[in-house]
């Protein structure tokens, strides 16, 4: 089988900041034409990980490629062929949809700017509202402007830094029906978030946590990974129950889900062992689970340590 062609293939990436290692030995891997989500705690270190892949930062150790090109020795061309959307929202407020998106084409130096203009208003759902000014759009609107944008110079690879933050359900969903039709027509994306139903959205996710890789492959294959064993209980007061549980040496976590609690950990029999004794407890009814994406991604917030946490040498 020949393996797919890689969009981004970096190795040993590393970045430092004085004497933090925001990125930490990173290997990431991502075939063209597939939607990869990024996660990871805030402070992970993810969006250093972006600007590291397309060449707007240099990395202190490790090597690697982005579209075929060197990242350290060709950042140039790597710009030229990746829409990058940052987590703030960067474009002219005093001007019509249609006007940043003229304006950015011009910035870019482009051809057919009306022609591209025109496609991506029509793409992006956007031709109703184009002469609507940037700073009256909702969140959502302002997404699609953004990404509109980010896709005038057809681009290769979309990096996707939080695009949907503080965006509605139905806006977040409509946004991500686009990042499919994009990767459909051989768009390769890598896309950070904190949204569990958006990673699942993916076809496969890479998790970053501190600075380190923890895991990477599709959600099935991560949650199979972290060998969790999941517990599921109803009843009365769960928070404080969940604060007990949790003091158990088995329980790798107990977090609340609606009216239950999930209690996990990586022991299958420790984990029962320790539980028995509430099993007794007739306020509580216990049934056993399957771990959900959710749960995997708190167990790897726990296991990893914040290298940025404030201490009484250093106050960040």
């Amino acid at each position: 089988m020949v393996e797919p062609l890689l969009a981004i293939d970096v190795k040993n990436l590393t970045k430092r900041f004085a004497d933090k290692t925001v990125v930490d030995r990173c290997d990431i891997q991502v075939p063209r034409g597939k939607i990869y989500g990024f996660l990871g705690p805030n402070g992970s270190g993810k969006t250093t990980t972006l600007r590291l892949i397309c060449g707007l930062l240099t990395p202190d150790e490790g090597e690697g490629t982005c579209l075929g090109f060197d990242i350290r020795k060709e950042p140039l061309e790597i710009k030229k062929r990746i829409g990058y959307m940052t987590q703030k929202f960067s474009y002219w407020t005093d001007m019509s949809i249609r006007e940043n998106l003229e304006f950015t084409a011009k910035l870019y130096g482009l051809d057919r700017i009306q022609e591209r203009v025109d496609e991506a208003l029509e793409n992006l759902n956007l031709k109703d509202r184009q002469f609507q000014l940037a700073g009256q759009l909702s969140g959502g609107w302002k997404q699609r402007l953004a990404l509109a944008a980010c896709i005038l110079h057809e681009p290769e690879l979309l990096l996707l830094d939080e695009p949907t933050a503080g965006v509605d359900p139905k806006a977040r969903r409509e946004f991500w029906d686009e990042i499919h039709q994009l990767a459909d027509k051989g768009i390769t994306v890598l896309v950070s978030t904190h949204y569990m139903d958006e990673a699942e959205r993916c076809h496969a996710i890479v998790y970053i946590s501190y600075g380190k890789l923890v895991t990477q492959g599709t959600v099935q294959d991560v949650v199979e990974g972290a060998g969790l064993t999941t517990w599921i209980v109803q009843g009365p007061d769960l928070i404080h129950l969940g604060k007990e549980l949790i003091q158990l040496e088995a329980v790798i976590t107990a977090a609340p889900f609606g009216d239950s609690l999930h209690v996990s950990g990586i022991d299958a029999i420790r984990l029962l062992e320790a539980l028995k004794p509430y099993f007794n407890d007739k306020r509580y009814e216990w049934q056993k689970g399957k771990a959900s994406f959710e749960d995997v991604f708190i167990r790897y917030m726990n296991d990893t340590e914040d290298n940025f946490k404030a201490t009484e040498d250093t106050k960040l």
